[in-house]
């Protein structure tokens, strides 16, 4: 039976996801002092802060984790909504943008960064809540992701 009763939410993030024209996503490789998957690849994210709106967050985050001389347009959002990976505990903003070109600037809570496509994807050690994101903004066929990582209503 599945209950209908949720925790409370502990944090509020926005999540960004940008594609380039070949449908290859940017991955992150976080470093291995973070808090949420150290050493595992990502997508640009961070907390929302008090009183700070959702796009806010989004626009700060992509600036601090991979710079300002980037060029990309706006596609999409959807949320919030509640994480699957956690336990629900977390409130999600997902932000979809395609590529247009620029320089990436990683800061230090990332080592390295990569576009990967549809096939490779399996092979990446994410952190969880990763094919969640990808599902729900629609990016891939579902057919790509773990779909034990994936809410029941995504399969």
């Amino acid at each position: 039976m599945i209950s209908n009763h949720l925790p409370e939410v502990k944090d509020r993030f926005s999540i960004i996801l940008i594609k380039d024209k070949q449908g290859k996503l940017l991955f992150l490789k976080r470093s291995q002092h973070a808090s949420l998957g150290p050493g595992k690849w990502g997508f640009p994210a961070g907390h929302i802060r008090e009183n700070e709106s959702p796009e806010k967050c989004a626009a700060r985050e992509l600036t601090e984790e991979i710079g300002n001389q980037i060029k990309i347009e706006y596609i999409k959002r959807f949320g919030p909504v509640r994480d699957f990976c956690y336990g629900g505990i977390y409130e999600v903003w997902l932000y979809c943008f395609l590529w247009h070109g620029g320089v990436i600037q990683l800061n230090s809570e990332h080592t390295e960064f990569a576009w990967v496509g549809r096939e490779q994807f399996p092979t990446l050690d994410t952190m969880d809540g990763i094919d969640e994101d990808i599902a729900y903004l629609e990016i891939w066929p579902i057919e790509y992701l773990n779909k034990n990582k994936l809410p029941g209503l995504l399969h």
